[in-house]
């Protein structure tokens, strides 16, 4: 949902330009961010998984050598 947050808020902030309604204009920079904010902690969190899945992998190579 984050990329349909981007879009729409930048769609919110150039119609806000547009018209000069700054309410809509910050609206559409608020939700732009929001969206924005939600992709990093996406991606943070693919990192974290990954270094998991790495951790157990490592753990079980080790369980296994007598």
């Amino acid at each position: 949902m984050s990329f349909l947050d981007k879009l729409f808020g930048r769609g919110k902030k150039a119609a806000g330009d547009a018209t000069g309604d700054d309410s809509m204009k910050r609206e559409g920079m608020h939700q732009e961010a929001e969206g924005m904010a939600s992709e990093r902690a996406e991606q943070a969190e693919d990192v974290a998984q990954d270094a998991r899945e790495q951790a157990a992998e490592h753990h079980a190579e080790r369980s296994d050598t007598p």
